[in-house]
């Protein structure tokens, strides 16, 4: 009986262990089978996740930034114990404790399925086994990734630390309002910091990865409460808060930016404009578009807000002038259906006009929706402005100065009242004209984004730091960057080129150029190019040239010097990667970008030393390594300890030179001459010395001025996208010049100026700049200029210093005049003559000391 019990017994054991053997190798076999061609979980140890990609300005402020997924990275020593007892609370409260997976958490899961009969299931993964989920695998609910996930968890964790482990999820995980780890949402929800977060704050923030659609602050206050309340329960059961803490988060309303009751972190951003755009272009060129939106870059700009405000607003107001010197009003860009206003109240209308897309980064200018239109005004609701007894109205003084058209182009008659322009519903922009004297409100205006556009750049000639650019009247309007992307012809702002060439070439300041008629077989025709003012003015020196803009002297130097010397300058300064060697480029027919000869210019101002424009300073990864640095110039005295009292650090340039530092100057000298008598005299009106050159196209369908002071290089462009005449009267000098001028008086405010640098090497000769003749050293009169010479290098004058580029001209010409300065003066008369082509044009006479006569190949 014994032995058949101890039998009975031996077989049930038999059974046990043959059960628990085979068990146990069907476990392996599951294991070994869902374990084959798993991602390698080692690859963690090397994960960065994507993270935001931000700009800082020169002073350190966050002007921009770009994602693909809103992420900050946070290091695992820098996330707040508040913050990560929080998650634990909520998602794993046996994080610290178990090794990858949770068998007493799978265990009570499995449990409470069977007494609900699966109405009531609920998750038991661990953070480590989302961390898989979420980096390894894919989001399916089957067993085979519940057994893979489990799997790769417990491999994990014997490879990372618990707190690597939380950095990775709380880094990756979802928390809605496209807000990719815990950083990031709590700017996003809170714009705080996670050393900032009050204990209801966090907890709501742990709250969210279960349901982040559902948990929204204000949608879904009620259930966000609750479950914020069950994170702060859990943290205090678990030791992490005291009941008086958790009582008193508890107690605490639900307070977010979704809300209202927090300002949001974009309202510390500026809006994005055209540099930090220009900024993204570039560098998503050079390190992948990919890339920079996920790489966490740190930029630091070359921008100066400052003078970035400032050129906006100076180019909007060349902009603006000139749009409404023209008198039309065009259609809205964005109109509310009528109906929707009718009986409307205030909040319908706001919301209405709130979901308009019609730009709003026009400082001054505020966006409005025409509520009723009266016999003389219109009554208008304005987005961020309160409403008043009384309302806010468009008066019929407001109008007058325009005349409607149509999108075909048909013109009304000039309006009287608010209704010859505004319907019910048309949403436009309005600006508060307020008093000089004391700033105090007077009614409110209508404004209209121009039909024309332009470009403004400004750059440190020294540094080829951007300081400031704009592309356009308004970046919400058109992203597209005038100042980079556009390329016009620059007209006359090519003309320092041909004449630095020409002196590079042996030419003198002083050397006599013929102003006369030429013409010349294209070919395709007879090219018969004319000055600006159909006018011939004889020989005159190189400054004369420049300062004048003559259209004739620039094409005969072009011609003697020749177009291949001339096109292999313009590709040295960079104004173009293959110049076209057409004698009409001369005069800047081929097309450039603002960007292009802006950087130009500087080189002049520099004295001829190459620099890189560049808008970004430095690149940081994510990690704090450099891996972009703009400036390469050598700082030996950087190195020492310290320095003699008054002493800088010397600065080694290791650029390339460009053009002789003595042809540099002669030409800034010669273009400061265009700002204090010449093109841009009555615009341009600076307290340091200032050299540029105006620019206006054939029918001036482009206007341009770029300009330089000592240290800062700035042009401006104005045109239409789709290039047409501007209209009579439009030049360079009087439309961007008025733009150069208010930048450039913040700049000089700001960086200072001073004057131009000599070069060593020269020698200065008083010249009669009328008529290119050296005078005694001690000449006095506002004929008298010093130029630059050469050491070994006298002033030729007389025949021997004429250039006429081997076209023909008329005979006896005047051999040098005063020309445009001196007409109307008295003592200067005109003389008739005989044009190649049997023309007659009028040219001054009464100055010459003899006359040059025609002939051989003339």
């Amino acid at each position: 009986m014994i032995r058949f019990i101890l039998g009975i017994f031996g077989a049930i054991f038999s059974l046990l262990t043959i059960g628990l053997v085979f068990a146990a190798l069907s476990i392996g076999a599951v294991l070994y089978m869902y374990s084959r061609d798993l991602p390698d979980h080692e690859t963690l140890a090397r994960y960065t996740p994507a993270t935001i990609s931000r700009i800082y300005s020169a002073e350190g402020e966050i002007v921009d930034e770009f994602a693909r997924e809103r992420r900050l990275f946070v290091a695992a020593e820098d996330i707040p114990d508040l913050v990560a007892h929080a998650f634990v609370s909520a998602e794993d409260r046996n994080f610290y404790e178990h090794d990858g997976y949770d068998p007493r958490a799978i265990g009570a899961a499995f449990v409470e399925a069977i007494r609900s009969r699966g109405r009531d299931v609920r998750g038991a993964s661990t953070i480590t086994q989302q961390v898989m989920k979420n980096f390894l695998l894919d989001g399916s609910r089957t067993v085979e990734r519940k057994v893979q996930e489990i799997i790769l968890a417990a491999r994990i964790e014997q490879t990372l630390s618990k707190d690597r482990i939380l950095e990775l999820y709380l880094n990756e995980i979802f928390l809605g309002q496209n807000s990719y780890g815990v950083a990031a949402a709590a700017q996003t929800y809170f714009n705080a910091s996670l050393r900032e977060l009050r204990p209801e704050q966090a907890a709501y923030l742990a709250a969210l990865p279960q349901r982040p659609g559902r948990l929204h602050p204000v949608r879904d206050y009620d259930q966000a409460i609750n479950r914020r309340n069950y994170v702060l329960r859990e943290m205090f059961e678990n030791g992490y808060l005291s009941r008086d803490e958790m009582e008193t988060a508890q107690a605490a309303p639900l307070e977010t930016v979704q809300g209202g009751h927090i300002e949001p972190f974009r309202a510390t951003v500026p809006p994005r404009n055209y540099f930090t755009d220009e900024i993204r272009r570039q560098l998503s060129v050079q390190f992948g578009e990919e890339e920079f939106f996920s790489g966490g870059y740190a930029v630091r700009a070359t921008m100066d807000e400052s003078l970035q405000q400032v050129a906006e607003v100076a180019l909007r107001r060349g902009l603006e002038r000139y749009d409404r010197a023209q008198g039309l009003w065009r259609d809205p860009l964005a109109v509310i259906d009528p109906a929707l206003l009718e009986g409307a109240d205030e909040e319908s209308w706001r919301a209405a006009l709130a979901d308009t897309d019609i730009p709003r980064d026009i400082e001054g200018w505020h966006v409005a929706v025409v509520l009723s239109v009266g016999e003389s005004s219109a009554r208008i609701g304005i987005e961020d402005v309160p409403e008043d007894e009384d309302g806010h109205f468009i008066p019929a003084e407001d109008v007058t100065w325009a005349r409607p058209v149509d999108g075909d182009g048909n013109r009304g008659s000039a309006a009287r009242v608010a209704g010859d322009l505004l319907d019910v519903g048309d949403v436009i922009h309005v600006r508060a004209m307020t008093s000089d004297s004391d700033g105090s409100f007077i009614r409110w205006t209508l404004r209209q984004i121009p039909e024309v556009q332009g470009g403004f750049m400004a750059m440190d000639v020294n540094t080829g730091r951007v300081l400031a650019m704009q592309g356009g009247f308004s970046y919400q309007h058109s992203v597209f960057n005038r100042a980079t992307q556009a390329t016009r012809q620059p007209g006359s702002s090519f003309k320092p080129f041909v004449y630095a060439a020409a002196l590079d070439s042996g030419y003198s300041p002083n050397t006599i150029v013929i102003d006369a008629p030429i013409e010349l077989d294209t070919g395709a025709g007879i090219w018969r190019p004319t000055n600006a003012s159909n006018q011939f003015y004889g020989p005159a020196p190189l400054r004369t040239g420049i300062v004048r803009s003559r259209n004739l002297m620039t094409v005969r130097l072009a011609q003697d010097v020749g177009m291949e010397t001339v096109a292999r300058y313009a590709e040295r300064f960079g104004v173009y990667d293959d110049a076209e060697t057409f004698l009409a480029n001369a005069l800047g027919s081929q097309e450039t970008t603002l960007f292009r000869m802006v950087a130009a210019y500087a080189m002049f101002a520099n004295g001829g030393e190459r620099v890189q424009p560049t808008l970004v300073d430095r690149v940081q990864d994510r990690f704090g390594g450099t891996v972009y640095r703009h400036d390469q110039r050598l700082c030996p005295d950087c190195e020492l300890a310290s320095l003699e009292p008054g002493m800088a650090p010397r600065i080694v340039s290791n650029r390339e030179r460009v053009i002789d530092p003595i042809t540099a100057y002669q030409l800034t000298s010669m273009m400061r001459g265009v700002v204090e008598r010449g093109t841009a005299s009555s615009t341009v009106n600076l307290p340091v010395p200032i050299a540029g050159k105006t620019g206006t196209t054939n029918d001036a369908r482009d206007v341009w001025f770029v300009g330089f002071s000592s240290n800062i290089a700035a042009g401006c462009y104005i045109g239409h996208d789709q290039p047409r005449p501007l209209g009579r009267g439009a030049s360079g000098g009087g439309m961007c010049g008025p733009v150069f001028n208010e930048f450039m008086q913040a700049a000089i405010e700001e960086y200072g100026g001073g004057p131009f640098r000599v070069p060593e090497g020269g020698v200065f000769y008083n010249i009669d700049r009328f008529s290119g003749q050296r005078l005694p050293d001690d000449a006095q009169g506002d004929h008298v200029v010093a130029e630059l010479f050469r050491q070994g290098e006298e002033p030729i004058y007389g025949l021997l210093a004429i250039v006429d580029g081997g076209f023909a001209m008329g005979s006896d010409l005047p051999m040098f005049a005063r020309g445009e300065e001196d007409s109307g003066e008295g003592g200067t008369t005109g003389q008739t003559v005989t044009t190649s082509t049997g023309d007659s044009a009028r040219v001054p006479t009464g100055t010459g000391f003899g006359t040059l006569s025609s002939g051989g190949l003339y």
